[in-house]
Order: C-alpha cells, then sequence, then structure tokens
C-alpha cells in the first residue's frame, strides 16, 4: 500500500536518517535536484572531498546559506543530512523558524544490519560500524521528541514504505492565489449590523432574510463577495446579528473572512478559559447567551476555522486584520500569525493603555497591495500600497469597504457612538490623528533610489537605471531639488543639430533637417529664437487642491521649477507668479471644460537673464572686471617701458586691443540685466 506524506508547498524538509538509510536516493525519486541541499556536497564544495569530516562546520554553514537563501525566495528546501542529533536539527528548525516556515521531519527508520550492508557496498564509505551503530541510538533516542522539538508534521518511514511512497504538495490555508475575485473588502464591523446592512446594500448586494427576518446571507448579481478583515465581534449593539450574516455568507461562498484579535478573544472565552471581559467583550458574551448552545457552538467552530491572512489574485492582494510586512506575506509562523492579529507592536503600552505600534505601512515597499483594519483612522488613507479600512464606525466613525481590483472606496456612516474609545477618536467633529501612520512629508527613504533600479513604463517598456545614474539624481534630489512629490514632470534636453561646414556659420537650417529626417521626424515647427530659461509649472486651483494632490504645506499652490527640478524663485515670487498664471487659467475656463484642479504646463520664462543673476555677477561680471584690472596694469607698465626708450609699441597696441574687446564684452552682457517683467512662452500643457 502506497504511503501519502503531504508537504507544505512552502516549507523545509528535513530527511532524517543514519548514513545508508536512503536519504540521498528518496531525495532522488521525489524531489527536484535544486530543491535538495546534501551535507556531503556542501562538504565537497568546502574541501573537494565529500567525505572530509574535518570541515564539517564549515559546509553546514554553506548549507545554511543555501537553504535560506531558498527559503527566503519562497521555494521548498529539503536537507539531506544525517540530522540525527538534536544538535544539529536545533539549528534547522531556528533556519525555519527564521524564515517563517513550517519544518517536516522525513524519518528513514532503516535497520542498522540494513544500513551497514549498504555501507559496505560502497567503497567510499569507508569508517567503521561502530559510527552507524551510535547513528542509530542516537536516531531512536530522539524519535518520540522530534515533534516537541518543533516540527510541524514528523513522517517515520520504514524501507518498505520508503520504497512505495508518494509525496504531495498542499497549499497552505493563506495561500489563495488562484482566487482572483472581485472582492468587496470590508473594515472591522464591531458589531454594527444595521451599518453593514446600509454598506452591502450600497455595494448592490441582496439581503436574504429567514422567516424571523434576520439577515442570514447577502450575495451579489455580478459574482462579487465580500471579504471581511475580522473584528466582526464586540463593542456595538448587534454581535449576534453580524456573526449570523457573516457565518451565512462565507457557508453559501459569498463571502470570506479572516481572524481579528477579538475573535481571538472570544475563542477563548467561548472555550471555557480565563479571560478578561473587557474592550466589548462581556457585551458579546452576554448578547450570545440569549442565543441556543448550538448556536454558540456554531460561532466557536467558525472562528476557530479562521486564519491570519490571505494571499490572493497571484499575489497582488494581501489581505490582513492589523496588515502584514512583505516578508511575512503567504508564511506561517507564530510571529506571522502575531503580527498579522495585533500589527508590529513594542510591548509596551501609551498612556490611553493601548499597544505601542511601529509604523510598519511607512516602510513597505512590496508589490502586493495590502488591506488591514484594526487601528481606527478617521479617514482613509493610502500608505506604499497599503490601507487601513478600519474607520472606527463602532466609535461614532464610518463603515468602509474597497472595491477590488477597482480600488474604489465606499462608505457609510454610523448611526451614533456605539462604543466610546479608549483614546480620543474625533473630536469635536473633526478627525484626529488616530494611528500616526502617515509617512512624513519630507520623509525620503534611501533605499527606495540606491543601487540599480528598474521601472515600468507604459509607453517605453522596462527602463533600467543604473547605479551611477540614481547616485547622480540622489545628489540634485536630497540637497538642490524640490521634494519629488512635485516633480511631475521633468522635460528632456533636446539633441542640438550636428554642426554645419558652412565657414561663416556654426549651425545651418539644411543640416538641422537632414538630421531630423534620418531620426524620422517628418514636420519641424520652425520659430524665431527666444533666449529663455526653461519653466515647468505646476499650477493647482487653489490650496486644498495642492494638498490633496502633492500633499503640499500650507500657503502653497504650485511650483515653478527647472528642468532639473530647481526651484526657479522663492516661495513669495512663485506664488506671485502661479496667481496671475491661474486668473488666466480661470477667466479661459480651463479648469470645468478638463474637469481639472491642477495643470502641469511645459514653458519658458522670457528673458533668459532672469535667473541669470549669478551667471552674470560670478561669472561674466568677474570676467570683465579680473580682464579690466589685468589689462590695465599691464598698460601701465607698457607705458613705462615705452617712456624709458624700450620697443614695445607692438605689445602696447595689442593690449589696447583686448581693453577694448573687454569692455565690448561688457556691453553685451549688460543688456541681458533682469528687467521687472516676465514674458510666459507656454510650450505645452498637460491636465490632471
Amino acid at each position: 500500500m502506497t504511503t501519502r506524506i503531504e508537504i507544505p508547498e512552502l516549507s523545509l524538509v528535513v530527511l532524517i536518517g543514519v548514513s545508508g538509510s536512503g536519504k540521498s536516493t528518496f531525495a532522488r525519486d521525489h524531489f527536484g535536484p535544486f530543491e535538495t541541499i546534501s551535507s556531503d556536497f556542501c562538504r565537497g564544495l568546502v574541501s573537494g572531498d565529500e567525505h572530509d569530516q574535518t570541515v564539517s562546520a564549515d559546509a553546514f554553514d554553506v548549507l545554511g546559506y543555501i537553504a535560506g537563501k531558498r527559503l527566503a525566495g519562497g521555494r521548498l528546501t529539503v536537507i539531506d543530512a544525517t540530522s540525527v542529533t538534536v544538535q544539529a536539527r536545533r539549528q534547522l528548525i531556528k533556519l525555519a523558524r527564521d524564515h517563517d516556515v513550517l519544518p517536516t521531519a522525513i524519518v528513514l527508520d532503516t535497520p542498522v544490519e540494513l544500513a551497514m550492508e549498504r555501507n559496505r557496498s560502497r567503497p567510499d564509505r569507508d569508517f567503521g560500524e561502530h559510527v552507524v551503530r551510535r547513528q542509530h541510538d542516537q536516531l531512536r533516542r530522539s524519535l518520540k521528541g522530534l515533534a516537541k522539538e518543533g516540527f510541524r508534521k514528523v513522517h517515520v518511514l520504514g524501507p518498505e514504505q520508503a520504497a512505495d511512497c508518494e509525496i504531495v504538495r498542499t497549499r497552505l490555508f493563506n495561500d489563495r492565489r488562484d482566487d482572483h475575485g472581485p472582492f468587496d473588502v470590508i473594515g472591522d464591523v464591531h458589531g454594527c449590523l444595521s451599518e453593514l446592512l446600509l454598506l452591502l446594500e450600497k455595494l448592490d448586494y441582496r439581503i436574504e432574510r429567514d422567516d424571523h427576518g434576520r439577515a442570514v446571507d447577502a450575495s451579489h448579481p455580478d459574482g462579487r463577495r465580500a471579504l471581511f478583515l475580522g473584528d466582526l465581534v464586540d463593542r456595538g449593539p448587534d454581535t449576534v446579528g453580524v456573526l449570523r450574516l457573516a457565518m451565512g455568507m462565507t457557508a453559501a461562498g459569498h463571502a470570506l473572512a479572516i481572524t481579528g484579535n477579538h475573535e481571538e478573544k472570544l475563542i477563548r472565552a467561548l472555550s471555557g478559559r480565563k479571560v478578561t471581559a473587557s474592550h466589548g467583550l462581556q457585551q458579546t458574551l452576554d448578547q450570545l447567551a440569549a442565543e441556543p448552545e448550538d448556536f454558540r457552538q456554531q460561532v466557536l467552530s467558525w472562528c476557530r476555522e479562521l486564519i491570519a491572512h490571505l494571499v490572493l489574485d497571484d499575489g497582488k492582494l494581501v489581505v490582513a486584520h492589523a496588515g502584514l510586512k512583505e516578508s511575512f506575506h503567504g508564511r506561517a509562523s507564530g510571529r506571522v500569525r502575531a503580527f498579522a492579529l495585533y500589527g508590529d507592536t513594542t510591548g509596551e503600552t501609551d498612556e490611553y493603555g493601548l499597544p505601542v505600534r511601529l509604523p510598519w505601512a511607512q516602510q513597505y515597499r512590496g508589490q502586493a497591495m495590502v488591506l488591514y483594519g484594526h487601528t481606527p483612522t478617521p479617514e482613509l488613507t493610502w500608505i506604499n500600497n497599503t490601507l487601513c479600512l478600519d474607520t472606527g464606525c463602532v466609535f461614532g466613525g464610518k463603515l468602509s469597504a474597497l472595491r477590488y481590483p477597482e480600488s474604489e472606496t465606499v462608505q457609510v456612516p454610523t448611526e451614533k457612538v456605539w462604543y466610546q474609545p479608549a483614546k480620543p477618536f474625533l473630536a469635536d467633529g473633526s478627525p484626529s490623528a488616530a494611528n500616526g501612520a502617515e509617512r512624513a512629508g519630507d520623509d525620503l527613504e534611501l533605499s527606495d533610489v540606491l543601487g540599480r533600479r528598474a521601472i515600468e513604463t507604459k509607453v517605453h517598456g522596462r527602463i533600467t537605471v543604473s547605479e551611477e545614474q540614481a547616485a547622480g539624481a540622489l545628489e540634485v534630489i536630497s540637497r538642490f531639488a524640490l521634494h519629488p512629490r512635485w516633480l511631475s514632470y521633468l522635460p528632456p534636453t533636446m539633441a542640438p543639430a550636428p554642426a554645419t561646414g558652412r565657414a561663416d556659420h556654426l549651425e545651418y537650417p539644411d543640416t538641422a533637417f537632414t538630421t531630423y529626417a534620418k531620426a524620422g521626424v517628418e514636420r519641424v515647427i520652425c520659430e524665431e529664437k527666444h533666449m529663455g530659461s526653461r519653466a515647468v509649472i505646476m499650477v493647482c486651483a487653489d490650496e486644498d487642491a495642492a494638498r490633496r494632490r502633492f500633499g503640499s504645506q500650507a500657503h502653497r499652490t504650485g511650483v515653478i521649477h527647472t528642468r532639473t527640478g530647481r526651484a526657479m524663485a522663492d516661495v513669495e515670487p512663485t506664488e506671485e507668479l502661479l496667481s496671475k498664471i491661474r486668473k488666466a487659467i480661470t477667466a479661459a475656463g480651463i479648469w470645468d471644460e478638463l474637469a481639472a484642479d491642477w495643470l502641469l504646463l511645459d514653458a519658458e520664462l522670457l528673458p533668459w537673464s532672469l535667473k541669470a543673476d549669478e551667471l552674470l555677477q560670478d561669472q561674466y561680471a568677474a570676467t570683465a572686471a579680473a580682464a579690466r584690472m589685468a589689462l590695465g596694469i599691464t598698460g601701465d607698465q607698457l607705458r613705462l617701458a615705452a617712456a624709458r626708450g624700450l620697443d614695445v609699441v607692438e605689445l602696447i597696441g595689442r593690449t589696447e586691443q583686448r581693453q577694448r574687446s573687454t569692455e565690448a564684452f561688457a556691453a553685451a552682457y549688460r543688456r541681458y540685466q533682469p528687467r521687472s517683467f516676465v514674458w510666459l512662452v507656454v510650450d505645452h500643457g498637460c491636465s490632471g
């Protein structure tokens, strides 16, 4: 009879057995060539000899490093080593825990005589039989304690079972990557049944009721499903009604649900364990006490079946009650579950007696969208592709949902404040900073730009940014440029036409036309040359629009910057010019025509010398001043030499000519002294 062994698709499988037990053969028969890491092979990598026991420590360092890299990449990893001692297995269990995967032990319990016979038939196994006997004794003493050591599953196979064995890879409960939705993800309900029903109706779900008029299911005509983010219970007026509806929807396949910290505490209470009935738990227990015993048992069974997080839609969506950092997505361990239920906590409490939480969302850089709840926030705010959907319905806020994959939010207001929060949630009707998760407006993460990067674009596909280019951009952004939130557009620099072969011109139209034609440009627009400064103008309809779209600070309605992202002027003159531009846009009706509250203009400021003070003073004027001084002294000395009868007439003439050229140079740049007016030439415009 074939022995069936189930192992998680992502796990660390440890083959345990004495030398000669058949571990390597078993690995070749059931696992891929790159999935198995052999301690003998690692000894060979280190010393050139697979059987050199003197390098075992270094070999296991190599084995641990390779296995760690595979597990970090989410790949099944099999360890082929004797692993008959507690110390050897302890390192492997720690490796699995460090990468939040489940360790599985497959023990090949081969009789010692058979193992020694196999070793005798292999000339490369010249160690004594006493070694195999010692390994066998160590293994026999370890068998009963393998589960206590930390192995989630232990499979013991005799020779016949090992020869006729089927390895079946199973998905973790959190792996629903083949489920593509669409979903309506709903934040913390906390017993607010009436608000939940309103939200479901607003999401176009059809409510089904039993003979007593109680909501027991809700279905969507387009096959959408609700997805509850946990904390359905406690605090609110009708936890029983919420549970009855959620249980009915999940049973009918109309909803998915994950557990929250309040469900976990309810499980302990219903299981008869001692708990503190705080944070609304007593209300739930009182409401459940009025229900039949079989309903309470159904609630207990349903809550026990809920898992802590789900990975959906090919890994594009992750849901967890309190959020989940990227390295925990799709993993299974105690700390992953704790993070999903309670967030990233420090173990301390604040002045309100609530856990101090670390702002994990600020550091999140994953590709998957993470939707979560747990910490009530007055407003929905995206932070690095994460969104908290707990908007404090039970505390007087709203019940919120996100349509996925559309990323559309839907909300309904609460009927009343059902429960007073320990920490102020709403003050005078205005949102407060409930969780402090927002990323500081001026924070830039160095890790986001360092090293070689790739950007996926709609028009040009994948663009690679070299490390050197990133370093150059970082220098400008960190020291000179405006905040990146304002830099929606940096204009390219037009490549000049090659120099013409004409003796009296540097450039000439026919050369330019030929160059553009070779590049595939069929039409060229010619205009009179105007010396201006390239300016990108981001102008918003008002301060509110600037704050919503660009996170602007107070009293800013836009920016005017150079093609490298530097501000053209200080805030005050910039706002003065933006005010004039905004009035012109308003008068022309462009805001209404484009249904926009910001415009991006690619323009030039005239004259070019508006921003040329520094250039004129530090380069042109300085050069002229130095020339005047040097040539003046030279002329004086030459005239003294001529008075002594030296023949310096030619030198005096050349010096005087250079002095005249200096004055002509000074007269030329003085014509570009900045004026008090600016001409604005708009080349292109983009709206948003």
